[in-house]
C-alpha cells in the first residue's frame, strides 16, 4: 500500500502543469513527440473514451504556410485528440444545452524547439470543471510516463 502511495506520489510530482491559467494548460513531457502521442492515446483509451478523431495539425500548418505567405515555422509536430465522454456529456448538456459548444473535447501533443508538451484548453467555471478534471487526469497521468 505504501508503494501504491508513493507512487501516486511522485506520478503527480512529475505532472505537475507547465503552463496554466492562459485559457490552456500544458505539461511537460520528458521523452519524444511519438511516445507522447501514444501515452495520451492509451490514457483516453484506458479512461474508458474513444478518441473520435487525431487532428493533425502540425502537418497542416507545415504544408499550407506558404500558401497563407508565412514562413514561421510553429511545431516540429503538433496532433489533437478529439473524443467525448457521454455520460459527461449529457450531464454538463442537462445543466445547460449551450454547453454543446464545449464539445468535443481535445487533448494536443506538440513539440516546439525539441520540447515535447501535452496539454488542453481550460473550460469555464461551473459544471465545465468536471470536464476539466477528466482532461487533467488523462493528460497528468499520460504525462508521467
Amino acid at each position: 500500500m505504501r508503494a501504491i502511495t508513493m507512487a501516486i506520489a511522485l506520478s503527480v510530482t512529475l505532472a505537475t502543469p507547465l503552463v496554466a491559467g492562459d485559457g490552456y494548460t500544458t505539461y511537460a513531457y520528458d521523452g519524444s513527440f511519438e511516445d507522447a502521442a501514444f501515452s495520451v492515446e492509451n490514457a483516453i483509451i484506458g479512461a474508458g473514451l474513444v478518441i473520435d478523431y487525431v487532428s493533425h495539425t502540425g502537418e497542416m500548418l507545415s504544408r499550407t504556410a506558404a500558401d497563407v505567405g508565412s514562413q514561421t515555422h510553429l511545431f516540429d509536430a503538433a496532433d489533437i485528440f478529439v473524443f467525448c465522454s457521454a455520460s459527461l456529456s449529457r450531464k454538463m448538456m442537462e445543466a445547460d444545452p449551450m454547453n454543446i459548444a464545449q464539445c468535443p473535447y481535445g487533448i494536443f501533443v506538440a513539440e516546439r524547439n525539441g520540447e515535447v508538451m501535452i496539454g488542453f484548453r481550460d473550460y469555464p467555471d461551473g459544471i465545465m470543471q468536471e470536464v476539466q478534471a477528466l482532461l487533467a487526469s488523462i493528460a497528468e497521468e499520460a504525462a508521467a510516463f
